[in-house]
């Protein structure tokens, strides 16, 4: 199995964090994650019943202001997990991923914290809840794992919504909690 969990954030409008900012975000979300599928590949191949667990985002589900980079991260996992799913399954691979709305850890705390959305919908995750979805997956069936995981119930509705409601809709709630 290969738990793919690397994140870093930049929470400012976008044009006000410097470019290299916006770079290491996409090398540690994206390219990391790029890199550990590919290094573990071999390895996986070889491995019955092999999982790989991607570390993605509800940020994933819709554009995020001031999370532009980390959203367009995390939707590029989203992605990629679900193409790399595909294509690994007849080898006997299921490749999925996880998304947590704000989880109270570090990231979230020092780096995110401060923004509008956080105080609108609050830090409503804990480490253990995240590690308890991944340790469902990591032990379950692999059969029956879906490729998209939401982790608790405001991930979970706002994962609907985002699927049922237009797309107008989705952009006028997530620019009201965001303040804009």
């Amino acid at each position: 199995m290969l738990l793919n969990n690397a994140g870093v954030a930049v929470s400012t409008p976008f044009e006000q964090a410097p470019l290299a900012r916006h770079h290491l975000v996409v090398d540690v979300n994206l390219k990391g994650v790029i890199n550990g599928c590919h290094a573990a590949h071999p390895y996986l191949k070889k491995t019955p019943g092999s999982r790989v667990i991607n570390m993605c985002s509800a940020s994933a589900l819709y554009g995020q202001p001031e999370l532009a980079s980390y959203a367009a991260t995390k939707a590029a996992v989203r992605s990629l997990t679900e193409a790399l799913d595909i294509e690994w399954r007849r080898q006997g691979i299921r490749v999925v991923d996880i998304l947590p709305l704000f989880v109270n850890t570090a990231m979230v705390s020092d780096e995110v914290g401060s923004m509008k959305t956080v105080q609108a919908l609050g830090v409503r995750l804990e480490a253990k809840d995240v590690a308890r979805s991944i340790w469902d997956i990591a032990t379950g069936p692999q059969k029956h794992l879906p490729v998209h995981t939401y982790v608790g119930l405001q991930t979970k509705v706002f994962a609907v919504l985002s699927k049922l409601s237009p797309a107008f809709m989705n952009r006028w709630v997530t620019a009201r909690m965001a303040g804009y």
